[in-house]
């Protein structure tokens, strides 16, 4: 699989998936769940009152409506509770179901943001570095692509030294 990092705004990339670090009732909200959901339109918040929530470290997948992605990832990954709760575990478990949604629905590419980094307060570095690993040891033929995506300084920060260089920007 091929893993590369853009800094960039999610909503407007051309993947097959976007991931969206979402909460456990799927209802949006702020960050980059709520600029998911703000792009991709009303329905997307109508499909997910449809499913009807999501535990902490799975994944559900909606059509991503006014997206330019044809699906959306709704991961829950864990809030940080200090580390000693299995957050560690549960992130990389977000991560997974991700990627074995995307195989399944036969998604060639597949976008990624910073799960649990923002209002869940789950240290950045550590969390780009599980979603990174996580991705590395991906067993599957699909997805082929996986980028991860930085908006905000930190965020970007951290990929650039796990990752090496951004392969561009918008």
């Amino acid at each position: 699989m091929e893993i590369t990092w853009l800094k960039t705004d999610i909503t407007k990339l051309a993947v097959d998936a976007v991931v969206t670090a979402a909460n456990s009732s799927l209802a949006g909200g702020g960050g980059v769940d709520g600029a998911i959901h703000r792009a991709a339109g009303p329905a997307l918040y109508e499909a997910c009152q449809r499913i009807g929530g999501c535990p902490t470290g799975e994944a559900r997948i909606t059509p991503g409506f006014k997206l330019q992605a044809r699906w959306v990832i709704h991961a829950v990954g864990p809030i940080w509770r200090g580390g000693d709760e299995g957050e560690a575990g549960l992130l990389a478990d977000a991560y997974s179901a991700s990627l074995d949604l995307a195989a399944a629905n036969a998604c060639r590419s597949i976008a990624f943001p910073a799960i649990s980094c923002g209002v869940y307060g789950f240290p950045i570095r550590e969390a780009i570095k599980i979603g990174v690993e996580t991705v590395r040891g991906c067993q599957g033929e699909l997805p082929e692509k996986a980028v991860f995506v930085g908006f905000d300084a930190a965020v970007v920060a951290a990929l650039e030294e796990l990752l090496g260089p951004p392969t561009g920007s918008n």
